[in-house]
């Protein structure tokens, strides 16, 4: 049986500049793969090192990129090692197969976040209404499914973002805080029912999983076992279960890590 495993992508095996954490001499630091280039500018990377080990992934378990992302800004990641068959984007809304979106999966996640949660709508209105233009650079809607704020983290209150996840639980929603940006997204759309999914069509019997943020909690839960690096949402909040394992690395080395890790659990299955 096929092993399958679903990462996030975004600070957990690809790396803005930002998040690389390159704290090592310079003289030591890795060698990085640029691996999503927009508008012309290198944006996400991994070391060239990881990029082998990805590789070898492929060859050896089901891969499964797992994110937030729309289709159209994980389309444009240009990973090393075998095409996925399967890709999870917009946080499961979105179920790729073979590039394409799988329309009946798509069909069923959408009506069940009408029955279960309040609008889109209503959830846009309120961040419009209540999100400081101080702090605020850009509000976006995702593939009709979520939204999010780009933020100065810096000038970012607290204390709004508290009083958001308040007001969102009541409606449904979930809100998580990732670098400069705040989403806030229905709390059945998940990675995990999308990785579910997978796991029934190809008929894996063991899964992994690895990501750093809040939105990948349930993903990690819904694993048979599951990583995550020493950054992030979930480092931040110390936050860990039984199946977890939390990994000391930060910035891109986590991701070197988390792929040696994947490797090293999908060897033993097949040994």
């Amino acid at each position: 049986m096929p092993v399958l495993v679903a990462s996030d992508l975004d600070r957990t095996l690809i790396y803005s500049p930002a998040a690389l954490a390159l704290t090592m001499p310079d003289a030591r630091a890795p060698r990085l793969l640029c691996v999503e280039v927009h508008e012309s500018r290198p944006l996400s990377f991994m070391t060239e090192t990881a990029a082998a080990l990805l590789t070898d992934l492929g060859d050896a378990a089901v891969f499964v990129p797992t994110t937030t992302r729309t289709r159209k800004q994980y389309l444009r990641i240009n990973l090393p090692g075998p095409a996925p068959k399967y890709a999870i984007c917009a946080n499961g809304g979105h179920l790729m197969v073979d590039g394409v979106s799988d329309l009946d999966w798509h069909a069923r996640v959408t009506a069940r976040l009408a029955d279960e949660c309040a609008p889109l709508d209503e959830v846009r209105e309120h961040l419009l209404a209540t999100a400081d233009p101080a702090w605020v650079r850009k509000h976006r809607v995702a593939e009709d499914l979520f939204a999010y704020l780009v933020v100065e983290r810096e000038l970012l209150s607290e204390e709004w973002v508290k009083e958001l996840a308040v007001w969102a639980e009541n409606r449904g929603w979930t809100v998580s805080l990732q670098g400069r940006k705040i989403y806030a997204v229905p709390k059945p759309l998940t990675k995990s029912a999308a990785m579910r999914e997978v796991a029934r069509r190809t008929g894996a019997e063991l899964t992994l999983a690895a990501g750093d943020s809040l939105l990948d909690a349930d993903l990690l839960l819904a694993a048979d076992r599951g990583w995550r690096p020493g950054h992030g949402e979930l480092a931040e909040a110390d936050w860990t279960a039984p199946a977890i394992t939390a990994l000391p690395e930060r910035g891109v080395l986590a991701g070197e890590r988390i792929l040696r890790e994947f490797l090293r659990a999908t060897s033993t299955t097949a040994g």
